[in-house]
């Protein structure tokens, strides 16, 4: 029997300000009992939300992840010039960290940080990524960066290399999304050397590819939405019964954004300790914004937060682009 075993390298993970949970409930209250009721999409992601997530990403009419993954393949070295390498990668919404890790050989960065609102799921991906990885230096934050960007010193002063894929930059509203994009570019200034941000983008198509994408056949984007109300009950401490509400979601052309809400079957009351809220039968509640841009829309937005040169690259069918801003 072998005892040896190999010296196992545990990257640093540090918490920084999580929520209290009178904060959770207060903001889900507010939500709750707004005249049009809604929730934020950060409420989807629970354990069970995010394995559910990660099941949407495997089916036919969801195509943005391999959409994007299918652009990173392509276009790797064309990037890798473009961008350079030795930069801090600093993953944004990092996950399993897997689409990050993909990136290590062509752009050869000199640090990883994994940024996720959940510091025990970053802590597994990134032990696991460190063993295959030995001679990078690792850093995970747990952090909400939705509402601000302020990264701790911990991060280093090298040049900063911001990626954040998946299009999750479609849940910010545009101006929430400029004011994001602007904290990025100055974290990126704050950084020495010219860094700047990787970013994935979808891209306006037609309603019906679109509303398949978050409608899916098999109903997984259904029990993502409703699974919700049992976090919810969870954090709240309210009834929501998922029997009574269903999933739907729209394309909005005019403000260019596909909406998830989920809608009251019946007339419905939701207790909580502290407050009630009384739904009406088709009355519902807005759980989500996915806001798709043209390619001429997001390189505008970028130019409008600093950035100086950008470079997009797209799939053969224009679904989806990946941008690099120079800031």
């Amino acid at each position: 029997m072998n005892h040896h075993t190999d010296t196992l390298i545990h990257p640093e993970c540090v918490q920084l300000a999580v929520e209290s949970q009178a904060q959770v409930r207060a903001q889900l209250q507010q939500g709750l009992l707004a005249a049009a009721a809604s929730t934020s999409p950060k409420y989807l992601y629970d354990a069970l939300g995010s394995r559910l997530f990660e099941a949407i990403t495997e089916l036919p009419e969801y195509y943005p992840t391999r959409t994007e993954a299918a652009i990173f393949a392509r276009h790797l070295p064309d990037m890798a010039a473009a961008i350079g390498q030795g930069h801090t990668l600093i993953d944004l919404g990092a996950g399993n960290c897997a689409k990050a890790a993909g990136l290590f050989q062509a752009l050869r960065p000199s640090r990883y940080v994994a940024v996720d609102i959940s510091i025990d799921f970053l802590m597994q991906a990134l032990t696991s990524l460190q063993r295959q990885h030995p001679a990078l230096p690792m850093l995970g934050l747990g952090m909400d960066f939705s509402t601000q960007l302020e990264l701790p010193t911990d991060v280093g002063r090298g040049s900063r290399l911001f990626f954040y894929a998946g299009s999750s930059i479609g849940n910010f509203t545009a101006q929430d999304a400029l004011s994001f994009l602007q904290q990025i570019h100055l974290a990126c200034r704050a950084g020495q050397g010219t860094g700047g941000l990787l970013i994935g983008v979808d891209l306006v198509k037609s309603s019906a590819v679109l509303q398949a994408a978050y409608d899916d056949a098999l109903g997984v984007t259904a029990a993502f939405n409703r699974n919700m109300l049992l976090h919810i009950n969870t954090l709240l401490g309210s009834d929501f019964n998922i029997a009574q509400w269903q999933h739907r979601a729209l394309f909005n052309v005019e403000l260019s954004r596909i909406e998830m809400h989920l809608d009251a079957l019946q007339d419905v009351t939701v207790r909580w300790d502290g407050g009630e809220r009384r739904f009406a039968k088709g009355e519902s509640i807005h759980t989500e914004n996915s806001y798709k841009y043209t390619v001429e829309s997001f390189t505008n937005l970028l130019q409008n937060a600093g950035f100086q040169s950008v470079t997009p690259w797209q799939d053969a069918h224009k679904q989806f682009c990946v941008f690099w801003a120079q800031a």
